[in-house]
């Protein structure tokens, strides 16, 4: 069976001044379907990018990225954001709640950059995807009426509202107490019985641990991939 994502020999360069910093030096990986896996590293060691990378928010200077078993690493903008809107959810640490909005047009919004986008049917969408992270009390709330806790669960309920195939987690629990950290990792762990893939992307080791996986970056390459 394919994995949902294969990349091979993936570079990152970067040119700073005179120099060219490899902030990805040669990555190869595979992700499996419904996997709940961490990447752990201290900053510089090239996570960020790969996530963002796999996220569809930048392109590699070189490699291959299987994708569902499509390449898709030299891929357009416009496609790039189909698979944005289609096929991956984002979780980040500093929540990216429109302050504005109430937490069901949070949720739902990404739904109108959507082809078959339908107020009525993104906002039932948006109504589950809150009842299953327990915010379905909240619906007409705004950010800023709510717990850190509570906005983090928001955000994992606008990753989801697409059925997505995989969740970028970057830091999610770097603004939460204890209680909450436990909350949302939970969270983030029964997505898998779904089938959905989560990539937790952290510097915190005792964070990583509660994922199935871990992968441990250094200076743009894997330096350990260990199953728990």
């Amino acid at each position: 069976m394919a994995s949902l994502i294969s990349i091979r020999g993936l570079r990152k360069t970067y040119r700073m001044g005179d120099e060219d910093v490899h902030a990805l030096d040669g990555v190869d990986l595979d992700f499996e379907k419904g996997e709940f896996v961490a990447i752990l590293g201290p900053s510089g060691s090239g996570k960020s990018t790969l996530m963002h990378i796999l996220g569809f928010m930048d392109r590699p200077s070189a490699g291959s990225i299987l994708f569902e078993g499509h390449e898709v690493a030299a891929l357009d903008p416009d496609r790039r954001a189909w698979y944005r809107s289609n096929r991956v959810g984002f979780v980040f640490q500093a929540f990216n709640l429109l302050p504005r909005l109430t937490v069901l047009e949070n949720v739902a919004l990404p739904l109108i950059y959507r082809e078959d986008s339908d107020p009525a049917r993104n906002a039932e969408a948006a109504r589950a995807a809150l009842e299953r992270v327990g915010m379905g009390h909240r619906l007409d709330h705004r950010p800023g009426q709510l717990s850190g806790g509570e906005r983090q669960r928001v955000a994992v309920a606008r990753a989801i509202v697409g059925r997505p195939a995989i969740i970028f987690a970057d830091e999610p629990t770097g603004n939460l107490d204890v209680r909450n950290v436990d909350r949302v990792l939970d969270l983030l762990g029964s997505l898998i019985s779904e089938g959905i893939t989560v990539v937790l992307v952290t510097h915190d080791l005792s964070v990583a641990e509660r994922a199935h996986r871990v992968i441990a970056m250094r200076a743009g390459r894997v330096q350990e991939d260990r199953r728990r």
